[in-house]
């Protein structure tokens, strides 16, 4: 092992077997925590090659089950968010995309710092069951199309060991670890292919554009070596989603698209992924057609009984999907005042986020428990004109001492200037190799 650290440390290159080695050795114990923390030091400092971080991904995906989807016919595309702020887009596109006639095994993760996490969104819903085992989540896939549920222990469990150590060790920020982390989670899935939401800005992990382009085609190509179809769409993360910032609240608005409404942002990022997913899946020919399948199962409520479909399975109330406003919101609230007229010219999406974890939505640690009613609801965004007096934004929070601190916290959140902003693409680009 101390071989391998210092080769990799002077930039040389491990070949696939020594990786197999140094993976199968840190799940087994002959390969320490610290020799690890040093290798992913080195990675950090020193890189990896396509073909190293492949072998990477490879055997962080071998050291636990890989799920078999065979029974599956439909074909099995799954999407996965680098994480954002606002980010709901999974509990709207998942049923709709099965609506479209792909299967999707979509494991998720929770929220933790600023961003959020779907599990924590859907659990907002009563009675809804994350936790499916592998029996109910094939028998799912195959009757309904879709399952959401958490990841498993035992789906690459290297890849949990690792980020813990990366997670102290100031190692987080790199390239190949990132993508190693993310594929190889995705890869023991069984899916036949995968699209990637690359977020990009300040309330994003990568805040440039150059450092998310070389995140998405690290990710894009390493998956495609791995022998799955994968591309990647590049969206902004200056601002929120949408106009909510929690669970429930977030909930609500994806089940408002859903009904075919929804904030327009909201539904662009959607329609997009979903339209990259039925290319990769091989059901539609170009971006106009999967554009109008998404749109008929949005207006004929298709992908809305869908929905229904999957929360009834996981043993939701069926009925928030028809009456979204039955969701838990928080009885303590305070609204936010603009204090200048104007045009709003930027909205901080990092501390929006961070506020709503302030408020209970979000969590520090891995073991913290959220409320499902805490969060923030924007009634304006990026562009709009505001009058001194007006209000900005409505906080709510199951304990009302964290409203006084939210509320200045808020405040800051909203650049109020004379001009008018220019419009700003959510959409930023699209990564195919």
């Amino acid at each position: 092992m101390p071989e391998l650290i210092v080769r990799k440390r002077d930039g040389g290159s491990l070949a696939k077997d020594e990786i197999e080695v140094l993976i199968s050795g840190f799940m087994d114990g002959s390969v320490t925590d610290y020799q690890m923390s040093a290798l992913a030091m080195a990675v950090y400092f020193e890189g990896m090659s396509f073909e190293e971080t492949v072998a990477l991904t490879l055997a962080m995906r071998d050291s636990g089950k890989v799920l078999s989807l065979t029974d599956v016919t439909a074909p099995k595309v799954d999407k996965h968010s680098t994480g954002g702020v606002g980010d709901k887009v999974s509990i709207c596109l998942a049923p709709m995309m099965a609506a479209c006639g792909v299967a999707v095994p979509m494991m998720s993760g929770r929220g933790l710092g600023h961003t959020g996490g779907t599990l924590d969104k859907l659990e907002a819903i009563p009675g809804f069951r994350v936790n499916l085992s592998v029996k109910e989540f094939r028998a799912q896939l195959r009757t309904i199309g879709c399952a959401l549920i958490g990841q498993t222990g035992d789906l690459a469990p290297a890849d949990r060991r690792l980020y813990a150590l990366r997670d102290v060790t100031g190692t987080i920020e790199s390239i190949p670890l990132i993508t190693a982390s993310i594929l190889s989670k995705k890869l023991a899935e069984g899916i036949d292919a995968l699209v990637l939401d690359v977020k990009v800005g300040p309330g994003a992990f990568m805040k440039s554009l150059s450092s998310a382009k070389e995140l998405a085609r690290s990710l894009v190509r390493v998956g495609r070596l791995a022998g799955k179809r994968v591309s990647a769409l590049l969206t902004d993360m200056s601002s929120p989603i949408g106009y909510t910032i929690g669970n429930s609240v977030e909930t609500i608005e994806a089940l408002e698209v859903l009904h075919d409404s929804g904030p327009d942002d909201l539904r662009e990022i959607t329609l997009a992924l979903g339209a990259e997913m039925l290319r990769l899946a091989g059901l539609t020919k170009s971006k106009a057609e999967a554009m109008r399948r998404q749109q008929a199962v949005l207006r004929d409520g298709t992908a809305l009984r869908k929905m229904q479909a999957i929360v009834g399975a996981q043993g939701g109330d069926v009925r928030v999907v028809d009456e979204p406003d039955r969701l838990p919101v928080a009885r303590h609230r305070s609204t936010v005042i603009a204090q200048d007229a104007g045009y709003i010219r930027e909205v901080d999406a990092l501390e929006l986020g961070y506020a709503s974890m302030g408020l209970g939505a979000g969590r520090t640690q891995a073991e913290d428990r959220v409320d499902p009613g805490a969060g923030i609801r924007l009634h304006l965004r990026r562009g709009d004109r505001v009058e001194a007096g007006q209000e900005l934004a409505t906080l709510y929070s199951s304990k009302p001492s964290r409203l006084e601190d939210g509320a200045k916290r808020v405040s800051k959140c909203f650049e109020i200037g004379k001009r008018k902003p220019e419009p700003r693409d959510r959409i930023m680009g699209t990564i195919r190799r």
